[in-house]
This record gives structure tokens, C-alpha cells and sequence, in this order.
């Protein structure tokens, strides 16, 4: 065995990084490589997980090569000095891209795991370097959650304007008459266990009653909508509680009854800004329309993807719960205020990332400005899936138990009882103070008289797939191809050429629905309509499975074959139940399907093609209607509505229809309310202002028009 062989296989001789310290090879040439490319993408704001894994494997083998150097004796002094110089230049480096992006600090931790890829890395960069034989660092045990958090860590992105928000952040002072003395106090019930007790109160119902804590009456005035709106009583009520000083709801009103208003007005009431928003994917559009619609004056930002257009200086931050784990590190620094958790039954499961993530978050915000209690909502109709287990995501988002252990609050609730659970009577006073922590629950029943018998609610969703990118592309197209059209029709009439003639682009529109009405092309006005339903059916039956869990029974409305199809598959994929009505069946297979879900507690769903079901069925066991494709008319929609709305129907009825947002489908329906009177009809059944099918279609392509030219013109 040579010299050179036995080096190579000495322990520290096989980890050999350095060379000549004055030319270009050996390892430190590597690590300054790598080093520049992440400080390179921090400066751009844009670490992807590559870059932060490189930048964790350039500062563990800086250490490595440090610690080596030190103890290698085939090394001169000069050698040694020389090498040191270039690591701390390259330290100096790594800490600076730290700075500017502060997520990357926790990977400088020598004690931070490690993943495969960055082990594998590690071994690049060393062959890269001239270690031609590289041995493995022992790897340790590490814990299914360890794993979990590197990998989210791998993944975190962050917004550029969100490191400027952060550091403009103002300091909060502490309320240190509010923060209790680290001492425990004394409790005779800190010997016993807690949790299944209260949790056994709430199965039982211990105590009966509803499980509503107490709310003030509302005010005689409503001060607090904006113009044009107006709160009803039972959302008032729960506004005046958040003025009288109410911090932590679970809020869990049936469907319809407003939970997203309450909680973004609770939120202008506590001034609980910065605000954040977990909602489902499919609600996120719907989510920043309200804030606009209830609190004008505040910005609402939507994060999608990697966040690159998030505006850091908003009020209101919306997040969908699928991307969590890409925002939770920059989410943590900006100080919120406030959180609300929408369908706050997905984080039932602790074991769950999505569950783990919210509580990390909801901690962090309660631990913010010690003293001061934020806003904290959970907002479901379905508290409960399962079992009364479900319950212990929720509560410890709201901080009402500390692990499997009630937190202070709730411990001093607890002994203001005066009960041990040993006790009669310990279970229905647990149950109520529990509930007088904050839980609220009402049903449409129960507020009837201030509800209208029956309301149609939009919906609007984000078709943010390809598909639905490919449909805002048939748009623009059509509206190109029609305004060279009208450019020409200009031109021949020796006008200027950024005349706005009305007359000309109704012409036009109308010429373009009688052709339309004789061509299959795929950029006419009625294949869009086609394309817009079937892509957004799956949104809506993504809904439509939110709605029944909550309610029970759900009629779900779609125009096309297509869109059924699609909706059917979302259903079966959710675990709901579901029976259908379609044109191509017979007398008996569709009496078969009524009867199912009239009768069968499992069947929560009926598929309904609007066409073969608008009329001469009965369907008023369930309350709740989707519509997940327009018509023409509202006539179509109404004769739908009403297969729930009629003789018979004991509670106020709620239509939800399904809009997306940014396309041709949301003009369609602003037609139909402003022409057709849809309100007059929602609340009192009439028809009047109904116009035809074909006017609204003629409608429909003006507006579209209209703003082409509006774009055009830059105004």
C-alpha cells in the first residue's frame, strides 16, 4: 500500500478538502462556489429548497474543514493561516445571506439534521473538491416529526416584500398586568386528569342545554357594517361579545349564517391586525371579496403558490391549508394579531402536518406580545366528525389546553367551580365553562325570523389549473378576433380610432350569438360556458362535500354531463354518498334516486342535472342548494331552487351559486341580477325585469368587449 493509498483511507486523511490554499482546487474553492449561488438567490429573494439545502452542506463542511485544519500536522502554519483567512471570509459570507434571509439561520445550527439530499450533496461537493474516497457521517435516529419539520424546512419560500414588512414592524409593549407570575398557582385540581372528563361532558351532554355561551344582545344601532350592509341579530350578537372583550371562539354556525362576516368584523372590532386567514383552497377567492365587502378600508393579500405576489403590508393575509408548509417560517415573524381557522375540522387529526403547522402558527401568535390576547376563530359547522376527540385540535389552536392539560384560563374556570371530577354535578359544570370559553353555535332554525325564507349566495372560486388557464386564453382570444372586427367596422366609418360606439359592439355581439348558435368553435360564448362549468364543477363539489358534512343533505345542481361526471368523482374521492338525476333514466331508477335521498340517512347528496330536475320533483328534506353551473335565465335557476323551496320546508332555504371569478361566468351573473331582478326574487318569489336568454348573452360579450377596450386604452 502506497503512501498516498493509506492517507487516502486515514480518517482524517480521507476527508482531505485542501490542496494549495493559493490556487483554485480542494474544497474551500466549493464552498465559496456555493456559498455565492445561495447569497446570490437570497438577494433576489427566491431560496429554493436546492439552494437552502447547498447552503446547509457549505456551512457543515466549513466546520468540518476548520476542525481539521486544526489537528492536521501535514499542513504548514502558512498553509493553515492562509486556509482560515478564506473560511472566515466564506462565514462572513454564509452569515450575511442569513441575514437577509433569516430562515436560513436554523440550517447554520451544527446540531440541525440533515436529510438524504443534503447528505448526498455533501459527497458531491467533497469528490468535487479531490476527496476521492468520502466517508459517511454516521446518521442518528431521528424522530418521524424531526424528519417532517426538515422537510418543511426545506421547502420554505419567502416573499420579497415580506422581509421589508418584517423589519418595519414596530415594537409592541407587553401588557405586564395581564401576565401571570411564572409560579404555579395553587389548584385543587392539578393532581387529577382533566381532559377526558371535559371531553365525556360534551359526549353526554351533561348539563343539556345548547352548547352556546352566553352573548349580549345586539346594539339598537348597527355601527359597525359598512354602507349598503347591515348585520343580522345573531351576528351582532357575537360582534358585541368581541367589543366587551371576547378573545377566542369556536364558532360553529350552520352554513349560510355568516361565520366569514362575523370573523372578519370581529377582527375590525378587536383591531386584530395583522390578520391571518386559513381557509380551504376552494373558499380563498370567496375570503378576500368579504374582507373587501365588510371592511372596505383594509387590504386583503391571497399567497398562492410560492407567495411572489403577496403584498406583505396587507391587513389580511389568506392562506389555503395545502400550502402551509411552503409560508409557516416567514407566517411566524410578521406579528399577527389575529387568526382565524376556516372549516377548522381539517385539523382534527394532531398527527396530521396541516395540524401541527396551525397549532405552531396559532402558538406563536399567542406568544407575540405577552399580556395581550389576540383573536383567535375556528370557524365549522362541523365541530365534531368522529367524536368528541375532535374537539382537542380546536381547543388547543385556541389556546384553551396546554397539551392534554387545560391551560390557565380554562384551569381557573375550571376551579372557579368549585368542583373536583369526583363530584356530582362536575361534568355539566365542566361542559359550561368550556363553552363559556368561547364556543357558539347556532342553527337556521333557530335564527328563521331574521333570515329570508329563502337567499341565493355567490361563491366565487379561482380556476388557477391549466384548464382554467387554457379558458382565459379563449377569451382573450374571442375578444381579440371581435375587436379587429369592430377595428375594421371603425375604420370604414372614417371614426377616430378609440371611439367607444355602444351601438356598433351590440351589433357586433349580437352578430356574434347568431353565429355562435350555428358554429361548434371553440371560442364562442357557449362553449366557454361549457368549458367554465365543467372546470369549475370539481371546485363545486369540493364544496357541496364542506356543506354536507355540516348539514346533512345537499342538492348539488350542474348543466352538463361533463360537470356531473367530474362532481361524481370528487364525491366518491370525499367519502360522500351521493344518488343522481339525469335525463337519459327512467320514471323508476329516478323515483328510486329521490326516495334514497329523502329517506336514507346516508345518502347525503343528490347530483341534479338541471335540465331533468328543475321541475316536478320534491326535494325539501334538505335546505341547502349548489348550483355549480349558471343558465341563461334565472328562471332555470329559480324552478331549481325551488325543488327545496316549497310546501313543506321548515327551515330558510340558502342557494350557493358557484361563480369563477376572473372569466366570463361572473359577468353572466352580474347580468342576471341587475336585468332579471334576481334579488326581488330570491326574497319574494316574483319574476319581474325577466328578460331573454338571449339579451344576456348579447350582454355578456358587450361587457367583455367593453373592457378590451377600456384595456386598450389604459383606462
Amino acid at each position: 500500500m502506497t503512501p498516498k493509498t493509506r492517507s487516502r483511507l486515514n480518517h482524517h486523511a480521507s476527508r482531505r478538502r485542501h490542496r494549495n490554499p493559493v490556487d483554485n482546487t480542494g474544497i474551500i474553492p466549493q464552498l465559496a462556489k456555493a456559498a455565492r449561488e445561495v447569497e446570490a438567490a437570497a438577494a433576489r429573494g427566491r431560496v429554493s429548497p436546492a439552494n437552502r439545502t447547498k447552503f446547509q452542506v457549505a456551512a457543515l463542511l466549513m466546520r468540518e474543514e476548520k476542525a481539521r485544519l486544526k489537528t492536521d500536522s501535514s499542513v504548514s502554519d502558512r498553509e493553515r493561516d492562509e486556509s482560515m483567512k478564506r473560511l472566515d471570509g466564506l462565514a462572513a459570507i454564509l452569515a450575511k445571506t442569513a441575514a437577509r434571509d433569516t430562515s436560513l439561520i436554523a440550517l447554520l445550527d451544527a446540531k440541525a439534521p440533515t436529510t438524504p439530499q443534503a447528505r448526498e450533496m455533501r459527497k458531491q461537493m467533497l469528490f468535487a473538491g479531490g476527496v476521492e474516497m468520502v466517508v459517511d457521517e454516521p446518521e442518528e435516529a431521528e424522530e418521524p416529526k424531526e424528519g417532517l419539520e426538515q422537510k418543511i424546512l426545506e421547502r420554505q419560500v419567502l416573499p420579497v416584500s415580506v422581509k421589508t414588512r418584517v423589519r418595519s414592524s414596530p415594537f409592541l409593549a407587553p401588557d405586564l398586568s395581564k401576565i401571570r407570575p411564572l409560579e404555579e398557582h395553587y389548584s385543587r385540581l392539578r393532581n387529577w386528569e382533566l381532559l377526558s372528563p371535559m371531553l365525556k361532558a360534551f359526549e353526554t351532554g351533561a348539563g343539556g342545554g345548547a352548547a352556546s355561551m352566553y352573548l349580549p344582545e345586539p346594539p339598537r344601532f348597527d355601527r359597525v357594517a359598512p354602507q349598503g350592509q347591515e348585520l343580522m341579530p345573531h351576528q351582532a350578537q357575537l360582534i358585541e361579545s368581541v367589543r366587551e372583550g371576547h378573545r377566542t371562539f369556536l364558532l360553529a354556525d350552520e352554513p349560510g349564517l355568516g361565520k366569514t362576516a362575523q370573523s372578519i368584523l370581529a377582527a375590525s372590532v378587536a383591531d386584530a391586525y395583522p390578520l391571518l386567514c386559513v381557509v380551504p383552497n376552494v373558499v380563498k377567492t370567496n375570503w378576500q371579496q368579504e374582507v373587501h365587502r365588510w371592511t372596505p378600508g383594509r387590504r386583503a393579500t391571497v399567497i398562492s403558490g410560492d407567495g411572489h405576489d403577496v403584498d406583505a403590508f396587507s391587513d389580511v393575509f389568506i392562506v389555503n391549508y395545502e400550502i402551509l408548509d411552503r409560508h409557516i417560517g416567514w407566517l411566524r415573524k410578521i406579528g399577527f394579531r389575529g387568526m382565524v381557522v376556516d372549516e377548522a375540522h381539517f385539523i382534527k387529526n394532531l398527527q396530521s402536518q396541516r395540524s401541527r403547522l396551525v397549532l405552531q402558527l396559532s402558538q406563536a401568535i399567542r406568544q407575540h406580545i405577552p399580556g395581550v390576547d389576540p383573536l383567535l376563530m375556528a370557524l365549522t359547522g362541523t365541530p365534531l366528525i368522529n367524536d368528541v376527540e375532535d374537539f382537542k385540535a380546536i381547543w388547543q389552536f385556541l389556546g384553551w389546553l396546554d397539551g392534554d392539560k387545560p391551560a390557565p384560563k380554562l384551569m381557573d374556570a375550571l376551579d372557579e367551580t368549585g368542583l373536583v371530577p369526583s363530584d356530582p354535578g362536575f361534568l355539566a359544570a365542566a361542559r359550561r365553562a368550556v363553552i363559556d370559553m368561547g364556543i357558539v353555535r347556532r342553527r337556521k332554525i333557530d335564527v328563521a325570523k331574521s333570515l329570508p325564507s329563502k337567499r341565493i349566495i355567490d361563491m366565487p372560486v379561482e380556476l388557477d389549473s391549466e384548464e382554467g388557464n387554457s379558458i382565459r386564453k379563449a377569451e382573450r382570444m374571442l375578444v381579440e378576433r371581435l375587436l379587429a372586427r369592430y377595428d375594421r367596422m371603425i375604420a370604414a366609418a372614417d371614426l377616430p380610432a378609440d371611439t367607444v360606439d355602444e351601438n356598433r359592439l351590440r351589433m357586433l355581439a349580437r352578430q356574434e350569438v347568431e353565429e355562435s348558435k350555428a358554429s361548434s368553435a371553440g371560442d364562442s360564448i357557449f362553449s366557454m360556458l361549457h368549458r367554465i362549468g365543467v372546470a369549475k364543477s370539481e371546485l363545486a363539489a369540493e364544496y357541496t362535500a364542506q356543506l354536507a358534512h355540516s348539514v346533512g343533505k345537499v342538492v348539488f345542481f350542474a348543466k352538463h354531463i361533463e360537470a356531473m361526471d367530474r362532481a361524481q368523482t370528487v364525491f366518491e374521492n370525499e367519502g360522500v354518498r351521493t344518488v343522481a338525476i339525469r335525463g337519459d333514466q327512467t320514471q323508476a331508477a329516478r323515483d328510486r334516486a329521490i326516495e334514497a335521498f329523502q329517506k336514507d340517512p346516508e345518502v347525503q347528496v343528490i347530483i341534479c342535472s338541471l335540465m331533468a330536475a328543475g321541475v316536478g320533483i320534491n326535494l325539501q328534506v334538505a335546505s341547502d342548494v349548489v348550483l355549480a353551473e349558471l343558465s341563461w335565465t334565472a328562471a332555470e335557476q329559480t324552478q331549481a331552487i325551488d325543488r327545496v323551496h316549497r310546501i313543506g320546508q321548515d327551515e330558510p332555504v340558502t342557494a350557493w351559486r358557484i361563480l369563477a371569478s376572473q372569466t366570463v361566468d361572473a359577468h353572466v351573473a352580474e347580468l342576471i341580477d341587475s336585468k332579471q331582478g334576481l334579488a326581488a326574487r330570491a326574497l319574494e318569489g316574483t319574476d319581474e325585469g325577466e328578460i331573454q336568454s338571449e339579451d344576456i348573452q348579447v350582454e355578456a360579450i358587450v361587457t367583455m368587449l367593453r373592457e378590451g377596450l377600456q384595456h386598450r386604452l389604459g383606462n
